[in-house]
C-alpha cells in the first residue's frame, strides 16, 4: 500500500491525544497533548476549543517526528472526541465563547421547565434520551438565555470531533455517533426533527448536515497542514463519539458486544441492532453503520483515580523519585493488600454529581464506613470498588431494558490496573477480556478513517487485523456474596442521602 499508516486524534476531557498506526493496529508513534478545564462557576466545567486545536497541532509534530513519520505516508485522519459540546462558532469559523463540557451541569432549570412544557415523555419518544443539563440541547439554550450577545453571531454548534473536522478542512458537519446530544434528533431515523427544534426553540439552521462516521468529509488545506504538520490534501472522515470510537477500537461490532470504559469518565456501550431506549440510560448510534450504542455513563471512572493520587499520593510521589515505581503502581499494591469489601468501606463515586442511572448533577462523592482501623489502601480500594459497583448499576439497568450482556471488552487507562480490572469483573460477575487498552480510542479513529478512504474493505477486516486481546479476567465466585452485600449498601447509601445532597 503506497501510505501505509491512519492517524487517530482522541479529543479527551484532559488531554488531546494522537496516535499513528499500521494496517495490522500497531502504533508506529503516539504523543499527547493536555489542557485544562475551567471550572468558573459551581456546577460549571467548560473547555477552549481553540485549546483544543492548538493541542491537536502540538501532538500531530510530536507524534511525527517521535516515529520519524513522514506526513504523505499518511493515508487517512480519523477522529473522536468527547461527548456534548456546544461549540458556537459564527459565520467565519470563530469560536464564539468556551463550551461547556459533558460535566457542565448549568441549565438544569431550562432542563425541569422543557421537561414540564414539551413532556419529558415527548421529549424521549423523539430523542431515546431524556433531557439532562450534560447534554447539548439545554446549553445551546443556556447561550440564548444567559448570552444573548453571543447566541446572535452563532452560524452553527459543532460537537468536539467535528470542531476538529473543521479545524482541519473547513467542512462544517455534524455525524450520526454525536447525534445524541441534541434531542431534536430522531433517535430512530438518525435524522433532525424539525417539529422538536420548534419545539425546543433550537433553530434548524444552527445544526450540519448529518453524515455516516467513516464518510470523508473533506482534506487537510494548506492553512491546516502549516499549523499541524501533515499534507495538504490528506483525507479527513467525520469521527465519531469518544465512547463509540472506543468501542469499535476495543472490537466491539456485533449485537451483544460490550465495552467497559476506563477513561476520565467510567460506563459502558452495548452494541445493539434494534432501538431499545431507557431514560435511565444513554441510547447513542455506534460508529459502526446500522447499529446503536446503549450506553451507562458516569462521571467516577478513572477520574476518580487521577483525583485520588493528585490530592492524597505526595508521599508515593516522593518514592517515585527513589524507587522508580509509579505513583499509582504504588497506590495498587497497598489497595491488593485490602480484603474484597474494603472491610465495609464504601465509596459513592459522584465527584462531579452523577450521569447514569440516578442522573443527578447535586449527587455527591461519599466516604462511608471510616474508622480508625482503615488505612488508604482501604480508600483507594473503595475508589476501584466505588466505581465498578456503577458500572454494575447500570449494566443492571440495560438488562431491565432488554440488553444483555456477556463479556466485557475493556479500554482506557483504568484497564492498565489488573487489579482494577478484576474487581470490575468480581463486582459484575462478568468476564472481561482487555485489548490494547490504551489506544482503542484512538485506533477506532483510525479505523474509521481507514475504512473511509478504502485502507480495508470493511469493518470486520479492520478489527481482526487490528483488536488483540491481550489478557483475560473471570470473576471469582469466592467474592460473589461479599459484593452482593457492597452492592445493597451502595444503592441504600444513596437513597438515604439524595435528599440531603440538594442545594438548599
Amino acid at each position: 500500500m503506497d501510505k501505509p499508516y491512519l492517524l487517530g486524534i482522541d479529543i479527551g476531557t484532559s488531554a488531546c491525544k494522537v496516535a499513528v498506526f499500521d494496517r495490522e493496529g500497531t502504533v508506529a508513534a503516539a504523543a499527547s497533548k493536555d489542557y485544562p478545564v475551567y471550572y468558573p462557576k459551581e456546577g460549571w466545567a467548560e473547555q477552549n476549543p481553540v485549546e483544543w486545536w492548538e493541542a491537536v497541532c502540538k501532538a500531530i509534530h510530536k507524534a511525527l517526528e517521535k516515529g520519524n513519520i513522514q506526513a504523505k505516508d499518511i493515508a487517512g485522519v480519523g477522529i473522536d472526541g468527547q461527548s456534548w459540546s456546544a461549540i458556537a462558532i459564527d459565520k467565519n469559523g470563530e469560536v464564539l465563547a468556551n463550551t461547556p463540557i459533558w460535566m457542565d451541569t448549568r441549565a438544569q432549570s431550562i432542563c425541569d421547565r422543557l421537561n414540564e412544557e414539551i413532556g419529558a415523555d415527548a421529549i424521549f419518544k423523539v430523542a431515546g434520551n431524556s433531557l439532562q443539563p450534560s447534554y447539548t440541547t439545554a446549553k445551546i439554550l443556556w447561550y440564548k438565555e444567559n448570552m444573548p450577545e453571543i447566541y446572535g453571531k452563532i452560524y452553527k454548534i459543532l460537537q468536539s470531533n467535528s470542531y476538529i473536522a473543521f479545524c482541519l478542512t473547513g467542512a462544517v458537519t455534524q455525524e450520526l455517533s454525536q447525534g445524541y446530544g441534541l434531542h431534536c434528533f430522531d433517535m430512530r431515523e438518525g435524522k433532525w426533527d424539525e417539529e422538536m427544534c420548534g419545539r425546543l426553540g433550537i433553530p434548524m439552521d444552527f445544526l450540519p448536515e448529518i453524515v455516516n462516521c467513516d464518510t470523508v468529509v473533506g482534506t487537510v488545506t494548506e492553512k491546516a497542514a502549516e499549523e499541524c504538520g501533515l499534507c495538504p490534501g490528506t483525507p479527513v472522515v467525520a469521527g465519531g463519539l469518544d465512547a463509540a470510537c472506543g468501542t469499535l477500537g476495543a472490537g466491539v461490532i456485533h449485537p451483544g458486544e460490550t465495552q467497559e470504559q476506563g477513561g476520565q469518565a467510567g460506563g459502558m456501550s452495548i452494541c445493539i441492532d434494534t432501538y431499545k431506549a431507557d431514560p435511565r440510560l444513554i441510547l447513542g448510534y455506534h460508529v459502526v453503520p446500522g447499529q446503536w450504542l446503549l450506553q451507562g455513563g458516569t462521571t467516577g471512572g478513572g477520574g476518580v483515580m487521577r483525583w485520588f493520587e493528585h490530592e492524597f499520593a505526595g508521599y508515593e510521589r516522593e518514592m517515585e523519585k527513589k524507587t522508580g515505581s509509579s505513583s499509582l503502581d504504588q497506590l495498587n499494591a497497598i489497595a491488593a493488600a485490602v480484603a474484597p469489601g474494603c472491610d465495609g468501606l464504601v465509596f459513592l463515586p459522584y465527584m462531579a454529581g452523577e450521569r447514569s442511572p440516578i442522573w443527578n448533577p447535586e449527587a455527591k462523592g461519599v466516604f462511608y464506613g471510616l474508622d480508625f482501623s482503615k488505612t488508604k489502601g482501604h480508600m483507594v480500594r473503595a475508589c476501584m470498588e466505588g466505581v465498578a459497583l456503577s458500572l454494575r448499576h447500570n449494566l443492571e439497568v440495560a438488562g431491565e431494558a432488554g440488553a444483555q450482556v456477556q463479556v466485557l471488552r475493556a479500554m482506557g487507562g483504568s484497564a492498565n490496573s489488573l487489579l482494577w480490572t478484576q474487581i470490575k469483573s468480581d463486582i459484575t460477575g462478568k468476564p472481561i477480556v482487555v485489548p490494547s487498552s490504551d489506544t482503542a480510542t484512538t485506533l477506532g479513529a483510525a479505523l474509521l478513517a481507514g475504512v473511509g478512504v478504502g485502507f480495508y474493505k470493511d469493518y470486520e477486516e479492520a478489527v481482526s487485523l487490528t483488536v488483540k486481546e491481550t489478557r483475560r479476567h473471570e470473576p471469582n465466585p469466592e467474592y460473589e456474596a461479599i459484593y452482593d452485600k457492597t452492592y445493597e449498601t451502595y444503592l441504600q447509601l444513596y437513597e438515604h442521602l439524595k435528599d440531603m445532597m440538594k442545594k438548599s
